[in-house]
Order: C-alpha cells, then sequence, then structure tokens
C-alpha cells in the first residue's frame, strides 16, 4: 500500500519566504528586464555556492561570462535557434562547464590526500567521470545561489558541445555542461514563464530498503 508522506509534520529550518525564493516560488524565467547583472553578483552566488560539497572536494566547475551582443552572437552558434532570443533577452548568460584539469588544484584542496593529484591525472577516464559528476552537482548549487543573490535564471541546453568547446575553451580542459541566462524577471508579463508544472511526490520517487 502507498501511502501519501506527510512533509508538514517536519517543519523547515528555513522561513517560508526562502523556501519560496529558492525552490517553491522560484521559476525558468525567459523574459528578463534590463537591469544589469555585474560580475560582482555573479560571484558572491558564486561564493555562497563554492560551499556545497563535491566528491574528494574537487570543486570542477568552471563558468564562461557571456554579454553583449557579439559575444551573445558567438555562443548562439552552438544553441538551438530556438533559444537564441532568451539567449539575446538575457543580460548575461553563463555558459557552465567540468574542468577536468581539476587535479592541478588537489593539493590545495585536498591535503589531507597528498598525492591524489596526480592519480586523478594518470586516470583519464576517472577524472573524467567524477569532473563531470560533480561539476554538474555544483550547477545546481550555482542555479539556487543564484536566486540567493536576487537573482532570476533560465537554463538551456546546448546543441554543439564539441563546437563550443572548441571555440569558447580553446586551449583550456574545460568541456561545456549547459548555459544560464541570469537576470531579474520582468514581472506580470505574459510569456516571462510558463505556468507551473506538477511535480512528483517524494512517494512516487522513493523507496525505502
Amino acid at each position: 500500500m502507498t501511502t501519501t508522506l506527510d512533509t508538514a509534520a517536519v517543519p523547515l529550518t528555513i522561513d517560508d519566504a526562502t523556501a519560496d525564493l529558492l525552490f517553491r516560488e522560484a521559476r525558468t524565467v525567459k523574459r528578463f528586464t534590463d537591469e544589469e547583472v555585474t560580475d560582482e553578483h555573479i560571484a558572491a552566488a558564486y561564493d555562497l555556492m563554492r560551499w556545497g560539497p563535491t566528491g574528494m572536494n574537487i570543486s570542477p566547475l568552471r563558468y564562461l561570462v557571456v554579454r553583449g551582443t557579439e559575444a551573445k552572437e558567438r555562443l548562439c552558434a552552438y544553441t538551438m535557434e530556438g533559444n537564441h532570443a532568451g539567449v539575446h533577452a538575457a543580460p548575461v548568460t553563463l555558459v557552465l562547464a567540468a574542468d577536468l584539469d581539476f587535479h592541478v588544484h588537489m593539493d590545495r584542496l585536498a591535503p589531507h590526500a597528498p598525492g591524489i593529484g596526480d592519480h586523478f591525472a594518470s586516470q583519464p577516464a576517472l577524472a573524467d567521470g567524477m569532473g563531470r559528476m560533480n561539476a554538474t552537482l555544483q550547477a545546481g548549487y550555482f542555479i539556487t545561489a543564484l536566486r540567493a543573490a536576487g537573482l532570476q535564471v533560465g537554463p538551456m541546453g546546448i546543441s554543439d558541445a564539441e563546437g563550443l568547446d572548441a571555440d569558447l575553451f580553446a586551449g583550456t580542459a574545460w568541456t561545456s555542461l549547459f548555459i544560464v541566462n541570469v537576470g531579474h524577471a520582468v514581472a506580470d508579463v505574459e510569456g516571462a514563464t510558463h505556468p507551473r508544472a506538477a511535480r512528483l511526490e517524494a512517494h512516487e520517487v522513493s523507496r525505502v530498503l
């Protein structure tokens, strides 16, 4: 027998306004105001998200800040045509990426594990899997941190990740994950967001061993 869980029986340790800002009322945004999003805004969100846990503290997420018509056009060459308007509408678009050379920082990030950086360097398949998985984990933290910084986001896929990496990340070991449009949402304008869709309940997505 399936039993619906009573989540109200366990109160959150954050207030409802914060829970709404970060999760319940947060939306994927398609239309933004012209209000500036500075590097300091983005860095403040990064400074919050970087404390989220990653495997062995490898911290592989990297981001490219894209502003201006010329830079946006260059980025749009690697995105679906239907997403071009969204990219141009946002004050800033971030390209989130995994740095597969994360191992070069391991002496600093994991001093408790001497030589672990050399181990990752000698195991490229392991480094690739660890890097992509943990960067994706950090990307989720980053989206939440951007919301905590008072910004709205619109994540989008990349249609030609290989081409983007060869162009925008040439000379690095960065590999792109997805892009995120960032800004302040246009208030009460039809088309700024999609209608809120349903979500699965906890009892629908869990099993107990």
